[in-house]
C-alpha cells in the first residue's frame, strides 16, 4: 500500500538511534517500497488509516453535520482490517468535541476493538462516560428496548442506541 504524504516545507529534523542491523532492515524495506528512508519511515509512522480516522473525527465536530459524520466514521471503522484499526486509533481525538460526540466516538472505537480483538488505546480510558443517559430516540416507549439492546460499549458510556458499527440508525 502506497501512502501519499502531503507535500509541505520541511523545517525540522528528527534523529533516532538504531542499531546497524535495524538501519539495514529499514533501508531494505524502503527500497522494496520504492521510497527513500525518510519517506518510508514517515509512511509507517503517519499511516493512511490514522489520517483518515483523524479527518473523520474532525468532521464530527461540526454540530450541523455530526450525525452524517458519525455514520461516515462508522463505515470507516467497520472497513478497517485489524492492523489498520490498530494504526488508526493510536492517538486521541482532538480537543473541542462535545462530551456526547467524544463518548460516541469512543464507544465506536471500543466496539470496533472488541470486534477485531484489538487492545483498547490508552486514550479511551481517559474519556469519562456521560453523566446523564442519552437515548437514541425521544420516544418514551422505546427506552426499555434501548436500555436492553444497546451495545455494551455504548451502555458503559451512558449512550443508549439500537445499532452500532456495521448497522444504520
Amino acid at each position: 500500500m502506497l501512502v501519499v504524504m502531503a507535500k509541505c516545507a520541511k523545517s525540522a529534523q528528527l534523529q533516532i538511534r538504531v542499531s546497524h542491523k535495524e538501519k539495514t532492515a529499514i533501508q531494505r524495506a524502503a527500497v522494496q517500497a520504492g521510497m527513500d528512508m525518510s519517506a518510508y519511515v514517515l509512511s509507517r509512522v503517519l499511516s493512511a488509516p490514522a489520517a483518515k480516522f483523524r479527518s473523520s473525527v474532525a468532521a464530527c465536530a461540526d454540530a450541523e453535520g455530526a450525525r452524517f459524520a458519525l455514520a461516515e466514521l462508522n463505515s470507516l471503522l467497520s472497513g478497517f482490517t485489524r492492523g489498520e484499526l490498530r494504526d488508526a486509533i493510536g492517538s486521541a481525538p482532538p480537543l473541542g468535541l462535545t462530551p456526547y460526540i467524544l463518548n460516541y466516538i469512543t464507544a465506536m472505537v471500543e466496539h470496533a476493538c472488541a470486534e477485531c480483538a484489538v487492545a483498547l488505546p490508552a486514550w479511551t480510558h481517559a474519556v469519562a462516560p456521560m453523566a446523564e443517559p442519552v437515548f437514541g430516540s425521544t420516544l418514551q416507549s422505546l427506552r426499555l428496548h434501548l436500555l436492553t439492546h444497546s451495545p455494551p460499549s455504548f451502555r458503559a458510556r451512558n449512550i443508549f442506541i439500537d445499532a452500532t458499527l456495521g448497522a444504520r440508525l
